[in-house]
């Protein structure tokens, strides 16, 4: 069995944050959260956990690492929260640094685990309140950490200035009419069926699934909107390094956008951590009973469009495609076979990965840990060697990715593994597929 102290990565965020801890201070903020947010919940894990190891097997970092039990989650939780919870949070600053690389960077908060645990612990969550601890302590790794502050200075991910965002759209709404004459994508139309949120990545560097949604919305007659104030950005790293009051103002920012558009609804694109922070965590934070305004991620928007019979094809995506089962959309959301009766709908051939659904293995990018940078892409590549084999198995070169993280994760995983495949939205099939008008 290996240690986390056996596999330290030097991150200057890490480095910084803890050289600045005292004992004094670390036992404050650890008893502060305890006793203010989520003392209870995690008391009834710690004592109604059997140790009994059957959460390995759901992990990916301890499959991919020969079942080393140090990547165990039940081992994760031992060496972090319970750790702070026996000890009242009378801990060194250099267990400090180790607890937030395991948290932060062994730890995808997946859940795959919970679906494995015989009395449902959720070791996904336990490890969130160990960086929500580090996060108050000041101890995130760098890259991660610039990233949610991007998200709290300019309320997107992508230091996107508010001109910049409104000319990307009209750049793609330009683009689009030289293929569809009539299209537009309107900006801050109040009373629309449909508001169209997206990630900020999308118009920093991937603009195409603009251009991509605005075709299908346009060739489907969806009355929609996109906003052109800030709160258009759905995605949140603040959820992931435990910036909880930013999660809060961004996703406050994102409903009431919606709101004062008066839309009938939210629906966002193909992203899962965004779906997570707005339907499950976000909201709570904000105290919500329910949502001020129904969501639906884009999986469920296309299935729609499907069965209403206003996405038409010419032909049927004519390669052999397997399907990546984003886990916040899948575990937390039970997206499953409407996944499936999309992409069967697209495509001649698909062949499942063995487990798939709510089983499949995790990208190993979400839960914020691509977003670590640099200095842990070796964790994740070697973390996540099982989903290598794994779509080695199905022998097939297209995988079907309604996720961003997922894209990112596996376009990494396939690269250094050398499997030769390529990764595509749902937008891009049914954009490659769908009927065009002759010019």
């Amino acid at each position: 069995m290996s240690r986390i102290a056996d596999r330290k990565v030097a991150d200057p965020g890490l480095a910084n944050g803890v050289a600045s801890l005292t004992p004094e201070k670390i036992e404050k903020v650890v008893n502060q959260v305890l006793k203010g947010e989520t003392g209870a919940k995690l008391k009834v894990y710690q004592e109604t956990c059997m140790r009994c190891g059957l959460c390995s097997q759901g992990c990916h970092f301890y499959m991919s690492h020969d079942f080393d039990p140090s990547y165990s989650p039940v081992n994760k939780a031992t060496e972090t929260m319970y750790e702070l919870m026996n000890k009242k949070g009378k801990v060194t600053p250099d267990q400090i640094y180790l607890m937030a690389q395991m948290a932060f960077t062994e730890c995808n908060l997946c859940k795959r685990c919970a679906h494995y645990c015989p009395i449902g612990i959720d070791t996904g969550y336990i490890m969130s309140m160990v960086r929500r601890i580090c996060y108050m302590l000041d101890v995130v790794p760098q890259y991660i950490r610039d990233t949610s502050h991007s998200h709290a200075s300019t309320m997107n991910q992508m230091w996107v200035k508010d001109d910049e965002w409104i000319d990307s759209l009209q750049w793609q709404e330009d683009e689009a009419r030289d293929e569809f004459p009539d299209l537009r994508i309107p900006l801050d139309k109040e009373g629309a069926d449909v508001y169209y949120s997206v990630i900020a990545p999308e118009p920093k560097f991937r603009t195409q699934l603009i251009y991509q949604a605005a075709a299908i919305m346009h060739a489907a007659g969806v009355d929609y909107t996109m906003p052109s104030e800030p709160g258009w950005d759905n995605s949140d790293m603040c959820m992931f390094v435990g910036d909880y009051e930013n999660m809060g103002r961004l996703k406050r920012a994102h409903f009431e956008s919606a709101q004062k558009l008066r839309v009938k609804r939210i629906v966002m694109g193909e992203c899962g951590h965004a779906f997570r922070s707005v339907y499950d965590m976000g909201n709570r934070w904000l105290g919500y009973k329910n949502s001020p305004v129904p969501i639906v991620h884009a999986i469920e928007f296309y299935w729609e469009l499907i069965q209403q019979g206003k996405i038409k094809i010419t032909h049927k995506y004519e390669k052999p495609v397997t399907i990546q089962d984003p886990c916040n959309v899948m575990r937390g959301r039970g997206l499953m076979d409407k996944l499936r009766e999309v992409v069967h709908f697209l495509c001649e051939e698909v062949v499942e990965m063995i487990p798939n659904r709510e089983h499949n293995y995790c990208c190993c990018a979400g839960g914020g840990v691509i977003n670590c940078g640099p200095p842990f892409k070796n964790t994740r590549m070697e973390g996540n060697r099982i989903k290598a084999e794994q779509l080695k198995a199905t022998g097939v070169h297209d995988v079907v990715i309604p996720c961003h993280n997922c894209h990112g994760g596996l376009e990494d995983i396939i690269g250094y593994y050398d499997l030769g495949m390529h990764g595509k939205f749902i937008g891009d099939i049914i954009y490659e597929l769908m009927e065009k008008p002759e010019l």
